[in-house]
């Protein structure tokens, strides 16, 4: 991914992506997102952007591993996460799923991830502390709750599902108050020209519709145009 995509993708929401995407394909059908609706810390921050970093936790109950196992694993969660390609996004699944009650992402968690340079964070799970989390690291998650339950670390660097969406470690996501997407690496390269295509082409109705005046006959007109620049 150039610095020009990066910079695009930034500034576009989740679902014109995803139209991108289909524009980039040549064909309807693009299903690599989530399903359900998400709560967003900061709705009106711009979409995060990054090569997934995945992990699994779970809160429910303690682990029964050895004291001395389960903080490696945190460790090793911790280093997997600084050591991430930039630029990154913190993705985690919570193995308690639909019951999740652990706080994984709370103002200390998100502070030390953005202090790794990661982008922000996407979970199935549960965030709190709203209000103090930092500015420029949004999390998009399932759920909001106050407590940290048993929260620990189960896997890192695994494969993992994120409201019916599957992610691997590296894969190229993008996600904002809408959910989550994950881009194909075959179609990274057009992306860029397929999205500027599609905002010019929305513009054929969205410009007319916004005008005084506007009926079904300049709709008819502007729909026309529409599905010929989409053909």
């Amino acid at each position: 991914m150039d610095n020009a995509l990066f910079e695009l993708l930034k500034k576009v929401d989740t679902p014109t992506v995803c139209n991108a995407i289909e524009v980039a394909q040549g064909r309807r059908g693009f299903n690599a997102f989530t399903r359900g609706t998400m709560l967003a810390s900061h709705p009106n921050a711009p979409a995060i952007v990054g090569y997934a970093r995945t992990a699994k936790i779970a809160a429910l109950a303690p682990s029964d591993e050895p004291a001395d196992v389960v903080r490696a694993r945190r460790m090793n969660y911790y280093r997997h996460m600084a050591d991430s390609r930039q630029p990154a996004i913190a993705v985690v699944e919570d193995a308690d799923f639909p019951d999740c009650i652990g706080a994984y992402w709370g103002e200390i968690n998100t502070t030390v991830h953005k202090g790794f340079g990661i982008a922000g964070a996407l979970t199935n799970g549960v965030m709190r502390d709203l209000g103090d989390l930092p500015d420029g690291f949004p999390v998009v998650a399932g759920s909001v709750g106050p407590s940290h339950g048993f929260v620990h670390v189960k896997e890192v660097g695994t494969s993992v599902s994120i409201f019916g969406l599957e992610i691997s470690d590296g894969d190229l996501v993008h996600a904002d108050r809408h959910g989550a997407l994950v881009i194909p690496d075959e179609i990274v390269g057009e992306l860029e020209s397929a999205i500027l295509k599609l905002l010019d082409t929305e513009k054929l109705v969205l410009e007319p519709a916004r005008e005084e005046g506007f009926d079904f006959v300049a709709f008819e007109k502007a729909w026309e145009a529409f599905e010929k620049a989409r053909t």
